[in-house]
């Protein structure tokens, strides 16, 4: 039988979720006024958040089977800032709050400075629909 390796690790999802992350925040510092599409894109970057929180998660249990610990926290409190920083901009994207948004968003660069974004990657269909999709959940 042959070994099957998975190519879709949680470690290149979360890469993937922070490049998109990048991209928005690049492409949101150009907006000038809350549109139908900056609501989309501020809300597929609390999406993003969330699944990268999902993807730590992944990790942290692979690495507690194992009995790795120290590396399984270390690694969950490196990443902890996902789980403050979704909830906070989603309070104001359902508050309707736009005035605090960039002051929200600022906290998010210094997370993606490592990320180079020289040329954009992600379509507008990345985030078509994030608001809407974000707005018809249940809050709890």
């Amino acid at each position: 039988m042959a070994r099957i390796i998975n190519t879709n690790s949680p470690g290149k999802r979360r890469n993937a979720h922070m490049r998109t992350i990048a991209e928005l925040l690049r492409l949101l510092s150009q907006q000038r006024d809350v549109s139908a599409t900056t609501k989309d894109m501020v809300a597929s970057i609390v999406l993003n958040l969330r699944a990268i929180s999902g993807t730590v998660e992944e990790s942290v249990v692979a690495w507690e089977k194992r009995g790795y610990w120290k590396k399984a926290d270390d690694f969950q409190q490196k990443w902890w800032w996902c789980e403050l920083m979704a909830p906070s901009i989603e309070a104001l994207i359902r508050e309707e709050d736009w005035d605090q948004l960039p002051a929200a968003l600022a906290k998010l660069f210094p997370h993606c400075a490592d990320i180079n974004v020289s040329k954009m990657t992600r379509k507008p269909d990345a985030w078509l629909g994030s608001y809407a999709k974000l707005m018809n959940e249940k809050v709890d």
